[in-house]
């Protein structure tokens, strides 16, 4: 474990947030099942990490009442259902854009269905995150979704956007609100998480390798 790992976790835990520090993506679902009860209801935001460490599986399982937005046949309809039902879940579960030294959660939705669960709603946030997604603070978390989140994440999504053609946003060196104004933007709704009023609510899983965006 880095210092600069050390340091963020015992930030974090300033913060009232609760850390788990895992040292691969092979210890993530075990992590994640020993933070669930069997029958809670459990929902998702869109997530890179949360399939390749294989969480998305585990919710799959059969233990668990999980509102899968990605079953397949899914109309629009259903999703939209599921994303407004997933506020009200016992467990929400998803990954971050960044973690900073100073213990805060960097998040920026297109939607905001994920910001506004990490912010409000589920009785219990779990959120699976790299290492190599901790940064020194919130400019630089900003610099970071502007420059790797947003465009993998617009690529992996097909968006039409500055960021999927160029590989940064139209804004790089911007403020947290500055960007393009393509109909398909996915930056529009950021979320600083910091100091926590109920620390049993959420829940950090610090992965020490690469995952996600």
């Amino acid at each position: 474990m880095t210092e600069q790992c050390r340091k963020t976790m015992d930030n974090l835990r300033r913060n009232r947030m609760n850390v788990v520090y895992v040292p691969d993506k092979a210890g993530v679902p075990d992590a994640v099942r020993a933070l669930l009860k069997s029958g809670d209801a459990v929902a998702v935001g869109g997530s890179v990490t949360l399939d390749e460490t294989g969480v998305t599986a585990l919710l799959r399982s059969g233990e668990y009442r999980f509102l899968d937005r990605y079953a397949p046949g899914l109309t629009g309809e259903q999703v939209e259902d599921i994303l407004r039902r997933s506020l009200a879940a016992d467990v929400f579960l998803c990954s971050s854009n960044a973690v900073t030294e100073n213990g805060e959660l960097y998040n920026v939705d297109g939607r905001a269905n994920r910001v506004a669960a990490l912010a409000f709603g589920p009785r219990r946030v779990i959120v699976v995150v790299s290492t190599a997604k901790i940064v020194p603070d919130l400019a630089a978390a900003i610099r970071r979704v502007k420059t790797v989140a947003a465009p993998r994440n617009a690529q992996r999504l097909h968006c039409r956007t500055y960021c999927a053609q160029t590989g940064h946003c139209v804004q790089a060196e911007g403020g947290m609100t500055d960007g393009c104004q393509s109909p398909d933007r996915i930056c529009c709704a950021a979320l600083v998480s910091g100091w926590q009023r109920d620390p049993e609510r959420m829940h950090v899983i610090l992965v020490d390798e690469p995952c996600g965006y």
